[in-house]
């Protein structure tokens, strides 16, 4: 099946042409039934006009002969075949009992029809005979009487040959069809110059749209004349400007937002560093106090931990996005980075690493390391051992796998696992976790033009993430 054009400029130049193709053939096609009855017409007036002049001019007595007048012979009556003969034509001349033809055809080829109302007037018929079209001129000779004239019995049929007309009606079908291919291809230049001034206005608005789509807010179109099409291009400059102006707002509110947190998490530090050596002392005396006050200081060390946690979470977001983070890449041996990573922070009993210790890539380690702690960390928190971590060499980067085997991630919240401070579940709401680790995460792999994805496992969730060769 041939699929049809979806294009503007397609239809439109389509339509123009079937219209114009259309309204070219009816115009050709009446102007050959036209000339075509023109052509019949005046073969029959003329071809009319001949036998009734010739049959006129018959001397001989016909009909009711009066006394001395003896019938007409063989003789006369091929002396009136010959006076209506002519090029091409035949004639059959028939008086009672009497017949005579000249030329190839005979009473035989006379057709029924035009026999019988041969009797009133003089008629006329077109015949294909033998392959050949004729038109056939009938009529008999009457007899003036005095009161009215009498019919005599003497008919005369004339077969005149309309292979001429037929030539020039061919010509004529020939002039009209070379006349419709050439308005056909003016039809097709002309549609393709009206669809261009047309969408040459659409192609503008197009490509201003997609310069705004960009970030290019101060597009702007000209307005030339008072159409709808200048109607159209004056709304879009008046959405265009509406919409810089929105934008501008939301970006200023956005870049106080920004500021806003980046300096209360600074601000924040400085009490915090002091609520931190607090809490060192109180995390020392909390064995001796009584159970009541010792889990209410256990408490309170777990919330400045999270609280802190939180905090250079918030600082690090902060520096994504005003746009100050940077790489300082160098090679770095994959397996010690993720065994580091692991000591560091207490996990290496609890995690599997798969790793060749002869992997190295080119990484920020400093970033490399925020990756894999929050991926591990995550694994840890929220899902069931074993935490599996794999690196290896793929043809273009590197490729680090982490996965645990708890419940795994709900499907519907897949989708928004990398939004910040977006928690799995109702139950999640509450845990040690900020919400931020998965998309700082995130943030640091896009920093090295690597990517990052999720998928859930039976049983368990898969985290997969590719870096560049730096």
């Amino acid at each position: 099946m041939i699929p049809l054009p979806t294009g503007l400029r397609a239809r439109l130049v389509i339509t123009f042409t079937v219209v114009a193709v259309t309204a070219s053939f009816l115009v050709a096609t009446i102007g050959f039934e036209l000339a075509k009855s023109a052509l019949v017409k005046r073969a029959e007036d003329t071809s009319i006009d001949l036998v009734t002049r010739e049959l006129g001019r018959i001397t001989f007595p016909v009909g009711t002969l009066r006394q001395g007048e003896a019938p007409p012979t063989t003789k006369n009556l091929e002396n009136v075949a010959q006076s209506l003969n002519g090029p091409g034509r035949s004639v059959v001349v028939e008086y009672k009992n009497l017949t005579y033809a000249e030329g190839p055809l005979n009473m035989n080829d006379v057709p029924n029809e035009l026999y019988g109302r041969a009797k009133r007037n003089v008629v006329t018929q077109r015949r294909l005979i033998h392959d050949e079209l004729w038109l056939v001129v009938g009529a008999e000779v009457y007899r003036e009487t005095g009161t009215e004239p009498e019919a005599t019995g003497l008919r005369a049929f004339v077969f005149f040959p309309l292979r001429d007309d037929e030539r020039e009606l061919a010509t004529l079908k020939g002039k009209l069809t070379q006349g419709g291919v050439v308005i056909l291809l003016i039809a097709l230049v002309v549609a393709l110059l009206s669809a261009r001034q047309v969408l040459l206005p659409v192609r503008r608005l197009s490509a201003a749209a997609q310069a705004l789509g960009q970030g290019r807010l101060d597009t702007r179109l000209p307005v030339h004349g008072q159409d709808e099409l200048a109607e159209l291009t004056s709304r879009f400059n008046d959405a265009a400007a509406a919409l810089e102006l929105s934008v501008s707002e939301l970006r200023s509110l956005e870049a106080l937002s920004r500021r806003f947190v980046a300096d209360v998490s600074h601000e924040l530090r400085t009490p915090l560093t002091a609520m931190t050596a607090v809490a060192d002392m109180l995390s020392e005396e909390a064995e001796r106090l009584p159970d009541a006050p010792a889990e209410a200081v256990r408490l309170v060390l777990r919330e400045i931990e999270r609280l802190r946690g939180l905090v250079e979470h918030l600082i690090e977001i902060s520096r994504f996005d005003a746009g100050t983070a940077t790489l300082n890449l160098e090679p770095v041996n994959v397996a010690d980075a993720i065994d580091d990573c692991l000591e560091v922070r207490g996990w290496g009993e609890g995690v599997e690493v798969h790793a060749s210790h002869v992997l190295t890539v080119n990484l920020d380690p400093r970033r490399f390391d925020v990756i894999v702690a929050n991926l591990v960390g995550n694994a840890l928190k929220h899902g069931l051992p074993p935490v599996v971590v794999n690196a290896r060499a793929t043809k273009n980067g590197l490729e680090v796998k982490v996965r645990d085997h708890g419940k795994g991630i709900p499907a519907e919240a897949m989708a928004h696992v990398f939004d910040r401070f977006f928690k799995a579940g109702a139950g999640r709401a509450r845990s040690q976790g900020s919400g931020l680790g998965l998309a700082i995460a995130r943030a640091n792999v896009h920093l090295h033009g690597g990517t990052i994805s999720v998928r859930r496992q039976e049983p368990g969730t898969l985290f997969t993430v590719w870096l560049p060769h730096g």
